[in-house]
């Protein structure tokens, strides 16, 4: 089964080697057909501390690495400060 890749954009990283992804997706909602946007935040692994808040990433699931952190980040792009 292919691991799945989303999206997202770094809203915290504070904690050692880890970095708060803001994942956002987008669908039309089946009874009143008006496109609805819900987000959700993933813990992700970013072993060099270099992504921070406000970078774009994409994050990609694998094996548990602790309680709440089952994503890896794989690649990203710095936001302009």
């Amino acid at each position: 089964m292919p691991k799945r890749v989303l999206q997202g954009t770094v809203v915290s990283d504070k904690n050692d080697k880890t970095v708060v992804v803001l994942v956002e997706r987008r669908f039309t909602h089946p009874l009143f057909k008006k496109t609805v946007r819900r987000s959700k935040k993933y813990k992700a692994h970013d072993e060099s501390n270099q992504y921070k808040i406000g970078d774009m990433v994409s994050i990609e699931e694998t094996k548990p690495i602790s309680k709440d952190k089952t994503w890896i980040v794989v690649a990203g792009e710095a936001a302009a400060r």
